[in-house]
């Protein structure tokens, strides 16, 4: 960008950054997640970095917070509470200690690190011992006076004692006896979080659902808003907590950590995981740590908050801005981030569906670089307003792919470019209709080399046939040399076909030979969802294939036909879980004329299935729903799910209020914590055994 550009981006991200910040610290809403509004200052703050010019006193990065509401009365801190760069990389990290250490070598830097709870900053003012003033940060220099509200706290003490309680400080009984003095006479001034449990904020939401009111967004603005509210049975009934982080007058101490160690004698409740780091790996490796235990904590967090434990090292830094040096908010990969759709491509997957994919500049979201995001279909781009060339919102949870969720149309430029609904498949040519509900785009032609590429990458997957050594490219290779058109052809492959391909020796060819013909014997199930059915996913499979092996024998795929051939839409909607939509894509696909050609084919390559087994107690978990979390001893993962699904239950990737059961492992993850949560019925290993015995 040449300096004009970004002075003008400069003053876009500004004004789009101090809007959203108006939304969630003054008027409790929010457009936005914290980590996009993080990702967007992000951007700033470097680029202010990089051209200090076009810093101003109004950016967003030289301000703590937004506006004081009116509805309480204002005051005025006795110290401005300030703000904390923040760090989304351990590199970033080390950057940071870099530039400290550099400015003042001669400092001491170990370090004392805490989650930072998504929640919302409160001052305490004690004097002589008792709760005065508890405030709100507003803008750093004057607050809110929210004392009656957070009176309600539970975890808050109205008056201050030292309570006797063990801590690891040889200078702690100094320390007693000096804050003894000022609760005594004088004032005490403690910062920390007011925070809502995941727990309490569900509840709060069920109830509301109930009522017929719309959820609230997440526990943080819910925690602020009940805060906020000038009624005090309000915030009683939400059931905040607590947790202090800092005592900011001085008692003689000489580290962070000797706060914290007061906090305790003094009752507050603090970060049972904040921890003394002798350097910066140990610190890394507590990032870590936490990051695997994040979903399971009780209450959000967004990462860690890192101070220089010395506080003689701490002063010396010194504050830039409205930052000090000494501490640094030390982020986790966010879910969600802000980067520029730099073009929109269209897939065409293996039923013909003509998918809006948008390329990115790459940016890190949830831990993973993402370079793509889909966009689903043209119904969504127009709904989202998106354009070419715009800044954008890109989400990412755990496995699922990134998709974009905001357009931030005040950053646009005029240059971006509007994205148009193709009339043709942009593999094969061939018209597009959109399906009854005038939303999805598909390819009309069956022999498109899209739907058909797709449908063999499909078709060996680790589900489905498992071929091992036939990948994505080499499945491309053979098609566009015309050795396979449809997934039958792969069964007549000779090593005499391969060996003349490039990368192809005599070695690789009679391997990947002998491996395609190691798996001519295959489960029914895994068969059916070889087929790539629309609407047939591997449960389906499953329950497909138990029903075709009670009503027939079933050997080959010549079989398959004559036993779907005998079915009807309203005989396939008896079967569980299968509805119209399922049912009318499975009889149509069974009567198509290439579907019928390319199954005898694969009848006539000597295909091999294996029915499922009819047990006994096949009936013996019907209906029932179970998870699994944890490493099992007595099998695999997926020898408890065949297990499972043979006794006629079904199996479920996540707990929710229709889980029957959780089945636990050694070292369960957070599926354990939610099914706590919900009273979901857990099974150890050895009880999960007794009921599939029975």
């Amino acid at each position: 960008m040449t300096k004009k550009e970004i002075k003008q981006r400069i003053e876009k991200l500004k004004k789009e950054i101090n809007y959203h910040r108006y939304l969630y610290h003054v008027l409790d809403r929010q457009e936005i997640s914290e980590s996009a509004l993080d990702s967007l200052k992000h951007e700033l703050y470097k680029l202010e970095q990089e051209n200090p010019e076009f810093i101003t006193k109004d950016s967003p990065t030289q301000r703590v917070g937004g506006v004081p509401l009116d509805k309480f009365e204002k005051v005025r801190h006795e110290k401005r509470m300030l703000s904390l760069e923040d760090v989304f990389s351990k590199e970033e990290f080390e950057d940071w200690e870099r530039r400290n250490k550099k400015i003042y070598p001669s400092g001491k830097y170990e370090y004392f690190g805490e989650l930072k709870i998504d929640g919302f900053a409160i001052s305490l003012i004690y004097k002589n011992g008792v709760l005065e003033v508890a405030a709100t940060r507003g803008d750093g220099v004057v607050g809110e006076d929210v004392t009656q509200n957070i009176k309600t706290i539970e975890s808050i003490p109205l008056s201050l004692q030292v309570h006797d309680v063990f801590v690891d400080n040889k200078n702690i009984e100094k320390y007693k006896k000096n804050i003894e003095k000022i609760i005594k006479k004088g004032t005490l001034n403690i910062k920390g979080e007011v925070y809502m449990t995941k727990e309490v904020f569900e509840q709060i939401n069920r109830q509301r659902e109930k009522s017929g009111e719309p959820p609230y967004a997440n526990p943080r603005n819910t925690a602020a808003g009940s805060i906020r509210q000038l009624d005090p049975n309000i915030a009683r009934s939400r059931k905040l907590e607590f947790l202090a982080y800092a005592i900011t007058t001085d008692f003689g101490h000489k580290t962070h950590k000797d706060e914290h160690d007061m906090l305790k004698v003094l009752g507050f409740k603090t970060d049972k995981y904040a921890s003394l780091f002798k350097n910066s790996n140990e610190v890394e490796k507590f990032w870590e740590e936490i990051l695997k235990k994040r979903d399971s904590l009780p209450y959000q967090i967004d990462g860690l908050v890192i101070n220089i434990n010395d506080n003689k090292t701490f002063q010396m830094l010194g504050v830039v801005g409205k930052a000090p040096r000494g501490a640094i908010a030390f982020k986790f990969p966010a879910e969600e981030a802000t980067t520029i759709v730099c073009d929109v491509s269209v897939q065409v997957g293996r039923t013909g569906v003509l998918t809006p994919v948008a390329h990115l500049k790459p940016i890190n979201v949830g831990g993973t670089v993402v370079s793509r995001a889909s966009l689903h279909n043209y119904d969504e781009i127009r709904r989202l307003g998106l354009k070419i060339g715009d800044t954008v919102v890109v989400q990412r949870s755990g496995d699922v792919i990134p998709k974009v969720v905001k357009v931030f149309e005040n950053l646009r430029t005029g240059k971006e470019k509007e994205i148009k609904e193709p009339k043709k498949c942009p593999i094969c040519f061939s018209d597009v209709k959109k399906d009854k509900n005038g939303v999805i785009l598909r390819c009309e032609n069956k022999k498109c080399p899209a739907k058909s590429r797709e449908s063999l990458h499909h078709f060996v997957s680790k589900k489905a046939f498992d071929i091992d050594g036939l990948g994505p490219k080499i499945l491309d290779k053979l098609s566009d040399i015309g050795l396979i058109s449809d997934f039958a052809d792969i069964f007549f492959l000779t090593e005499g076909d391969l060996v003349p391909i490039e990368r192809f020796a005599e070695k690789s060819a009679k391997n990947l030979i002998e491996a395609i013909k190691s798996k001519k014997e295959i489960e029914l199930a895994k068969f059916l969802y070889a087929l790539g059915i629309l609407h047939v996913g591997e449960e389906t499979a499953i329950l497909l294939a138990k029903y075709l092996a009670k009503k027939s024998k079933i050997k080959k795929p010549s079989d398959v036909l004559s036993a779907f051939d005998k079915e009807t839409e309203e005989s396939l909607q008896e079967i569980p879980d299968i509805g119209p939509k399922a049912a009318e894509s499975i009889k149509n696909y069974f009567k198509d004329k290439h579907n019928r050609e390319v199954l005898q084919k694969l009848n006539d390559a000597g295909i091999i299935i294996k029915s499922p087994k009819i047990s006994s107690q096949a009936n013996l978990l019907e209906g029932k729903v179970f998870v699994l979390t944890g490493e099992l001893k007595s099998f695999t993962r997926d020898e408890a799910k065949n297990i499972i699904r043979d006794l006629g239950g079904k199996v479920s990737s996540s707990v929710s209020s229709n889980t029957d059961f959780v089945v636990v492992g050694e070292n369960p993850g957070s599926k354990l914590q939610k099914a706590e949560k919900l009273k979901i019925k857990t099974l150890s290993e050895e009880d999960f055994l007794k009921i599939i015995k029975k």
